[in-house]
């Protein structure tokens, strides 16, 4: 049977055991001993960051919205410093005219081979607008910032040419309809009625589509019309009166 002695040492022990851990828990790190390591960043080269910038500010737009896009959200999107959307596009002035004008490429490259594929000036018309209310339809967010004029910059040089190649390319198609060459820096006033005829019809159509505000009509329309099938039957008539005009 264990003595008092024998226990009271196994005690002491004890205690001094306990003191020696509290004691090392309290020192600071042996030198050379390694510190925890930091929250680890995403990696990326120079480049490579700001393309991943844009894309998680297109990833962050599609599912929160224009009002949800700040310079903050971004950054943990793309799992990056706060300090880096501004490093890379100044403000948020900068990053949405960036992002609008990879939405404005894109558009315009849909549009272009769409028309491609139109063997006449008004299949390949009719192609574009398909092609425009389809990227409207695909990519809603994107579409919507792209004509917000009030919180872009269009001095910045990419977007400034992307918007005018979209342009440039309206432009191209109606002088096709219309058999006559339209330059997209001086136009005549009945060459400008027809370009903002045709864009109002078209863009006026997707607005109306991506509200929701079409569906009554088709639901009055004859039993399976379509949104598609109602802009086919809009542009036939408005192309086939331009020929004629």
């Amino acid at each position: 049977m264990p003595s008092y002695n024998d226990a009271m040492r196994k005690t002491n022990s004890t205690d001094r055991a306990a003191q020696r851990r509290k004691l090392q828990q309290a020192a600071p790190p042996r030198r050379g001993a390694r510190a925890p390591r930091p929250r680890q960043e995403t990696p990326y080269h120079h480049g490579a960051l700001r393309d991943a910038l844009l894309e998680a500010a297109e990833r962050v737009l599609e599912r929160d919205g224009l009002a949800g896009l700040t310079l903050r959200a971004v950054a943990r999107e793309a799992g990056v410093s706060h300090a880096a959307p501004t490093h890379h596009f100044g403000d948020l002035t900068g990053l949405l005219s960036e992002l609008a004008a990879v939405g404005f490429r894109r558009f315009n490259a849909a549009m272009v081979a769409a028309a491609a594929a139109g063997t006449t000036p008004a299949a390949k018309a009719m192609a574009r607008a398909r092609a425009y209310v389809a990227y409207a339809e695909a990519n809603p967010g994107m579409y919507g910032l792209m004509f917000r004029t009030e919180r872009l910059d269009y001095s910045r040089p990419s977007l400034h040419e992307a918007a005018e190649a979209s342009f440039a390319g309206l432009a191209g198609a109606i002088g096709a309809s219309r058999h006559e060459q339209i330059s997209d820096h001086a136009l005549t006033l009945e060459q400008a009625a027809a370009i903002a005829r045709a864009w109002s019809l078209v863009h006026g159509f997707t607005m109306l589509l991506l509200d929701g505000r079409l569906a009554d009509m088709l639901e009055r329309s004859p039993a399976g019309t379509t949104a598609d099938m109602l802009l086919d039957a809009m542009l036939k008539v408005t192309i086939t009166r331009g020929q004629d005009a």
